[in-house]
C-alpha cells in the first residue's frame, strides 16, 4: 500500500521545482503508463486502485486506494492508474531531418499536442527555448498520449542552438512564402513562436526563410493556434517526402 512519504512525493511533482529536485514525474492513465513502461524512459512506482488487473500481470506496481489517488491526482477524476518516471536527460540530436524549435511556448496544451504532432510526423527532435513550458508538467504529459516517449526533448539557450546548427533556419509568421509554395529541403529548423507575440526579435533576426499558412477564408477570423500551425506546416513538410 502506498505510504504517506509516497503521496508526499508525488503531490510535489505537480511543481517543476520539485520534478527538476527529484528527478522524477508522473503520468496518469493505464495507455500512457504502458507507453512509457515499454519506452527508454526508466519507472520509478506505478500505482493502481485495481492490482489484480490482468494489465499488471507483467508490471511491478503498489496498491492506491482512490481516496488516495485524488489527493495527488492532476484530474479531476482520476483514472485508476499513475506511472511516476525518471527523467530522462536528452540525447544528441540528429540533424539529417527536421528539428522543431518552440520559442517561448506557454500553453500547457499547446505544448503536449505539439510533442504529439512531432510523434505523429515522425520528428524525432524537438528543441525548446528555457521560458518555453516544462514538458514534464501534468498538462502536458496529459496532452501529449503517450508520445513523450518517443520525441527527444531539450531545453536550451536557442540562440546558442541556431547559430551552431548546419540545417536551413525556416520561422512560421502572419507574413512570409505560403508553406504550399515555399521551397522545403529534406532537412531544416522549424521554429514555431510564443502564442500571444509570436517568435521573439532575437530569434526572428536569425531566421533564413519566413512561411505563412495563407488565409483563404474571413479576414476577421482569429489567427491559428501554435500547435494547429505547427500540423499544417509538418503536413506540408512530409508531403513533399
Amino acid at each position: 500500500m502506498v505510504s504517506k512519504n509516497q503521496l508526499k512525493l508525488i503531490k510535489s511533482l505537480h511543481q517543476k521545482k520539485y520534478r527538476n529536485e527529484h528527478g522524477l514525474f508522473f503520468v496518469e492513465g493505464l495507455k500512457a503508463v504502458k507507453e512509457l513502461l515499454n519506452s527508454d524512459i526508466s519507472s520509478f512506482k506505478v500505482f493502481s486502485t485495481n492490482p489484480i488487473s490482468t494489465e499488471f500481470n507483467d508490471i511491478e506496481h503498489e496498491e492506491i486506494e482512490e481516496v488516495d489517488l485524488k489527493k495527488i491526482s492532476a484530474l479531476h477524476r482520476p483514472n485508476g492508474v499513475l506511472g511516476v518516471f525518471k527523467t530522462p536527460k536528452p540525447k544528441r540530436i540528429d540533424f539529417d531531418d527536421w528539428v522543431v524549435v518552440l520559442d517561448d511556448i506557454r500553453d500547457p496544451g499547446n505544448m503536449g499536442t505539439i510533442i504529439r504532432l512531432c510523434d505523429w510526423f515522425g520528428i524525432k527532435n524537438l528543441v525548446c527555448s528555457k521560458e518555453t513550458v516544462d514538458c514534464y508538467n501534468p498538462k502536458v504529459l496529459q496532452a501529449t498520449m503517450g508520445s513523450i516517449a518517443r520525441v527527444n526533448i531539450s531545453y536550451t539557450n536557442l540562440e546558442d542552438f541556431i547559430t551552431m546548427t548546419p540545417l536551413p533556419i525556416y520561422g512560421t509568421f502572419m507574413n512570409g512564402d505560403s508553406i504550399y509554395s515555399a521551397e522545403l529541403p529534406k532537412a531544416g529548423i522549424l521554429i514555431i513562436g510564443n502564442e500571444g507575440n509570436g517568435i521573439s526579435p532575437k530569434i526572428e533576426e536569425l531566421i533564413e526563410k519566413r512561411v505563412t499558412i495563407p488565409q483563404f477564408g474571413s479576414p476577421s477570423a482569429e489567427s491559428l493556434n501554435a500547435a494547429t500551425a505547427t500540423a499544417i506546416v509538418l503536413g506540408e513538410i512530409r508531403s513533399r517526402g
